[in-house]
C-alpha cells in the first residue's frame, strides 16, 4: 500500500487524476497512500497523520471515485441526492476541505455544497434544494438545514468525521449523534484526525464498524520538518519578546496563537501601535470579517494574523514560515494542530513557544505527549524604561540648580502680597473697664443690664446673679 509512486496507479478515474496534475500534485503522501486504496475498497478507517500530510485528498478522492459511476448531469435535483456528508467542526476547515473537494470534480458531473453558521443561510438552502452529492458542514448549521427540510441524508453512502477530536472539544457529539441517527445504517464511515484520545476511540466503537487504523507516524507526533523553540520569559515582558522574535527574525507571514479571544484582540491592536500590519480572527468575528482577514493573510497584505484555536483547524496557507504560540495551549493536542499550520506538504517550518512559569506544566504535558524535549532558545526582550532614563531623570532633578533657585524666586515674586493683618483677632482678650470695677477680685462677670430682674443660676454655673 504503500508503493504508489504517482496517482496514476491508484486506478482512479482520470478525471480525478487529471484534477490532481493540475493543482501540482504529482506525488502522494504517505497517508494518501495508505488510505485511498482502502477507502476505494468501502472500508471503514481511521486515519491517524500529522496535520497538513493531505488527509483530505486521503478520504476525498477515493469517494469521488466511488460515486462517479452515479453522477449524472440531469438538472433535476433528484437526480443529484446527496451521497456524501464531509463533517468539520469550524467554517475555515468546511471552506477549506469544499474548496478542495470543488476542484476534484471540477470535470465531472457531481456538485458539492459548503454549510456552515455565520452567514445567511439562504444561498445554503438554494444550493441544497438544487441537488448536491457532496455536502462539507459543520453539525450545527447542517442541523438547522435539516430541521427546515432543506436536504436529506436518506440516501448517504458515506460519511466523514474529519478532526473529529477537535470536535469533541468543542461540545459537538449531541450534534454528530443526531446526524448519524438520520444516517442509513448501511454506509461506510471514515474517521480522520492528526490526535486519537480514549474519547475518539470510544466514539469509533459506536461510529466505525471493523475500522481499520492507519497511522503514517507515531501517534499525536509532530512533524519533523518543523523546528521548534521554547522562549521562557516573565509575564510582563512576552509581549517584548514577540515584538524581538518578530523583527530580529524578520518574519513576515507569521500566525501567533492565543487562548482567549479578549486576549486575540488586545494583542492584535498592541502589533498594530507598534507599527506591525497585523490583524486577528476569533470566534465573536463574522464570518465575512474571518474570511477577509484570512485572505489579506494568505495574499500577504497581512503580515501577523493573531488566531484564537478555532483557526487551527482548517487553516491551509502555503509555505507559511513560522508560527508563535504566544499564550501555551491549554490542551497538548492543539498544539500538535497549531505548529501543523507550518511545514505542509513537506516543506520546512518553524514554531515558536513563548512560555511564563505559570505555563511550565503545560510545556510538560505537550512534551510528554509528542515523546521529545522542546528546545529552549533565549532572546534579548528589550525593556522599556520606566517613566525615561534614570540618568537623565538625575540630570532632570540636579540639572542647573541655580536656575532652580531662580524660578522659586520667580514664584515668589509673582505671588500676590498678602493682606494686612487685623490685630484684633491677634491680641488676648482684656475685659472692658467697667465690667473690670464691678466684678469681685479673681472673678469677671458681666454686667445685668439695668432695670433688668436678676436671674437665678445653677450652683455648677456660678451661683446666682444679683
Amino acid at each position: 500500500m504503500s508503493d504508489y509512486h504517482d496517482f496514476d496507479h491508484f486506478g482512479l478515474d482520470p478525471r480525478i487524476v487529471a484534477a490532481v496534475k493540475s493543482m501540482g500534485y504529482s506525488v502522494p503522501t504517505p497517508i494518501q497512500s495508505k488510505a485511498i486504496p482502502i477507502v476505494m475498497l468501502g472500508r471503514d478507517v481511521m486515519g491517524a497523520a500529522q496535520t497538513g500530510t493531505g488527509k483530505t485528498a486521503g478520504f476525498a478522492l477515493p469517494i469521488i471515485h466511488r460515486l462517479l459511476p452515479q453522477a449524472s448531469a440531469s438538472m433535476s435535483p433528484a437526480r443529484h441526492p446527496v451521497r456524501a456528508l464531509m463533517l468539520a467542526p469550524t467554517r475555515e476547515l468546511a471552506e477549506q476541505v469544499a474548496e478542495n473537494v470543488k476542484m476534484y470534480i471540477a470535470g465531472t458531473p457531481l456538485r458539492c455544497a459548503t454549510v456552515y453558521g455565520g452567514v445567511d443561510m439562504d444561498p445554503q438552502t438554494q444550493a441544497l434544494r438544487s441537488g448536491v452529492e457532496i455536502i462539507v458542514a459543520t453539525p450545527g448549521r447542517l442541523l438547522d438545514h435539516l430541521g427546515s427540510k432543506n436536504t436529506s441524508l436518506s440516501q448517504v453512502q458515506v460519511v466523514v468525521l474529519d478532526e473529529a477530536d477537535r470536535m469533541l472539544d468543542m461540545g459537538f457529539l449531541p450534534d454528530i449523534s443526531r446526524i448519524l441517527n438520520q444516517l442509513p445504517k448501511q454506509r461506510q464511515s471514515l474517521m480522520f484526525s492528526a490526535t486519537f484520545s480514549e474519547e475518539i476511540k470510544k466514539l469509533a466503537a459506536n461510529f466505525l464498524r471493523d475500522p481499520l487504523l492507519l497511522e503514517v507516524a507515531q501517534r499525536n507526533a509532530t512533524a519533523e520538518n518543523v523546528q521548534q523553540e521554547l522562549f521562557r520569559v516573565h509575564e510582563s515582558e512576552k509581549t517584548g519578546a514577540l515584538l524581538e522574535l518578530l523583527r530580529s527574525r524578520e518574519l513576515k507571514q507569521v500566525l501567533v496563537f492565543v487562548n482567549t479571544k479578549i486576549g486575540c484582540r488586545r494583542l492584535a491592536r498592541e502589533l498594530q501601535k507598534q507599527g506591525i500590519n497585523a490583524d486577528a480572527i476569533h470566534g465573536d468575528k463574522s464570518q465575512d470579517e474571518r474570511t477577509k482577514a484570512l485572505e489579506g493573510f494568505k495574499q500577504g497584505t497581512i503580515d501577523v494574523l493573531v488566531a484564537t484555536d478555532v483557526a487551527a483547524r482548517g487553516l491551509d496557507i502555503v509555505e507559511l514560515p513560522a508560527v508563535i504560540n504566544y499564550d501555551v495551549p491549554y490542551a497538548p493536542e492543539d498544539y500538535v494542530h497549531r505548529i501543523g499550520r507550518t511545514g505542509r506538504a513537506g516543506a520546512s517550518g518553524l514554531a515558536m513557544t513563548i512560555a511564563t512559569g505559570s505555563e511550565d506544566r503545560a510545556v510538560a504535558g505537550i512534551e510528554r505527549l509528542i515523546k521529545r524535549t522542546i528546545e529552549v532558545k533565549s532572546t534579548e526582550v528589550p525593556r522599556p524604561p520606566r517613566g525615561g532614563d534614570r540618568r537623565d531623570r538625575g540630570r532632570d532633578r540636579g540639572h542647573d540648580r541655580e536656575s532652580g533657585r531662580d524660578r522659586e524666586a520667580g514664584r515668589d515674586r509673582a505671588r500676590p502680597a498678602p493682606p494686612p493683618a487685623d490685630d484684633f483677632f491677634s491680641k488676648p482678650y482684656e475685659p472692658a473697664r467697667e465690667e473690670a470695677d464691678a466684678a469681685p477680685a479673681g472673678r469677671s462677670e458681666p454686667s445685668s443690664a439695668p432695670g433688668k430682674k436678676s436671674l437665678k443660676v445653677a450652683a455648677l454655673l456660678g451661683g446666682s446673679k444679683r
